[in-house]
């Protein structure tokens, strides 16, 4: 093991990668997720696509997010996340680059649909919350919190750069400007991500302090076993995990709030701009609901450290209400007050889901087999994922608005709401009662 100085670093090496995480993410995902919404519209009219066919490229990454999760946690969980991560990046960086010289459909599905989504599927999904979940115990939703929260501030960013460069140098050019920021955060993570969990380093979870008289393995080992027992961590292996009522009614839940973002975010920009609003009013609308994303995400992890296990689920409760209210509000009145209510439910809505649901799967099932347990959570998300952006467009080709997919949406909505009143935390599987390091 390494020998490390006795008096831990000024601040826990675990926040500089929060720091990193969040800040790549959201300059990658800002671009996928949001910014695919701004370029929907200039890339369906050069190719000649509807909106079915144009949100298939998002589609389609969503899809290899399933298929390549569960292998991405295995070798997480095995082998660490940091070279995982630099290879995602690399591989979404090839795809921005290669989007400059799309000219034909089928270049626009394999760049986006299969290289973008591919690269940010294995860089920075599993294998970033792998990481912060190996660092991080008692502080796992505050760490989850502040990632999302960067992810959302970033996201703002990359939507009010990209906009305004779209107009004035096309979008080909756009995506090549990206490919290079990814390519030029490669040395920054392999500085700031590590490849082992901090009792490696002589460290505990959390930046907890380590007295002088724990620092060989053994000690470690035993100091991070107490820890971890006094945080009520319990390790559940992948077939442990799988055989619990609470993992299939989340993937349930999880899978309903997936339809319902993973067709509005890719078709928001479009929705605005259909109903009259311009792009530059458009791109501010689609900020001030990211804007809401922020203190969901951050006060959504911090809160979560402070429920109990048992009662943690209700904060899921409370996140999908918040979809049937704007949703339903919509729907009702269809006007611009209406929109504004249906953008700030889904930003604090989606805002509070996405770190609720990595923190509420570490906090039931640990460390061990993280990894390996969201990976497969998101395979069974990923068709969903492939069919809501599709779904959205081919219910506007065929009745020229989206209030068919709102009303879907809405029922998907109501019941992820009713299911999460079912969710228990699951019992200790046999013969575990605590955290096991190594």
């Amino acid at each position: 093991m390494s020998q490390g100085k006795k008096s831990g670093p000024r601040v826990f090496f675990g926040w500089w990668s929060v720091a990193f995480i969040g800040i790549i993410s959201g300059l990658g995902h800002g671009f996928n997720t949001y910014g695919i919404s701004v370029f929907f519209k200039p890339i369906a009219e050069d190719l000649g696509l509807n909106r079915a066919f144009t949100s298939l490229a998002a589609g389609i990454g969503r899809l290899e997010g399933g298929i390549t999760s569960p292998l991405v946690g295995w070798l997480s969980d095995k082998f660490g996340p940091k070279w995982i991560i630099i290879f995602g990046i690399c591989v979404a960086g090839v795809g921005m680059v290669f989007m400059n010289y799309v000219t034909e459909v089928w270049h626009y599905y394999v760049a986006w649909g299969v290289l973008i989504g591919l690269g940010l599927n294995i860089g920075l999904t599993v294998a970033c919350d792998k990481s912060i979940n190996d660092w991080f115990m008692r502080r796992r939703g505050l760490a989850q919190g502040i990632k999302f929260a960067i992810i959302s501030i970033f996201g703002i960013i990359v939507l009010q750069i990209i906009t305004p460069l779209i107009d004035l140098e096309g979008w080909r050019f756009t995506c090549l400007v990206w490919g290079i920021i990814m390519f030029a955060s490669v040395p920054f993570a392999y500085m700031l991500i590590k490849p082992q969990r901090p009792e490696y380093y002589n460290m505990l979870p959390d930046g907890a302090e380590v007295s002088p008289d724990t620092e060989e393995q053994s000690g470690m080992a035993a100091k991070t076993a107490g820890y971890a027992s006094e945080s009520e961590e319990v390790e559940y292996t992948f077939r442990q995990a799988i055989k619990t009522g609470t993992y299939w009614l989340l993937i349930i839940s999880f899978s309903a709030h997936n339809f319902i973002a993973g067709g509005f975010n890719v078709h928001i920009f479009p929705f605005l701009t259909d109903i009259g609003i311009t792009e530059a009013v458009a791109s501010s609308m689609m900020g001030m609901m990211i804007v809401f994303t922020v203190p969901a995400r951050f006060f959504g992890g911090l809160v979560a450290d402070r429920v109990p296990k048992s009662r943690v689920q209700l904060l899921l409760v409370g996140a999908f209400l918040l979809q049937v209210i704007g949703l339903g509000v919509y729907l009702v009145f269809q006007n611009l007050p209406g929109v504004y209510v249906l953008l700030a439910c889904h930003g604090l809505s989606s805002g509070a889901v996405t770190p609720l649901v990595i923190v509420m799967i570490g906090r039931y099932f640990g460390r061990k087999s993280f990894g390996s347990i969201l990976g497969t959570v998101i395979a069974f998300l990923s068709p969903v994922g492939l069919i809501a952006p599709v779904f959205y467009g081919w219910v506007f080709d065929n009745d020229g608005s989206y209030n068919l997919a709102f009303i879907t949406a809405l029922i998907f909505a109501a019941l992820a709401t009713l299911l999460m009143f079912f969710v228990r935390s699951p019992r200790p599987p046999a013969g575990e009662t605590i955290s096991q390091t190594w």
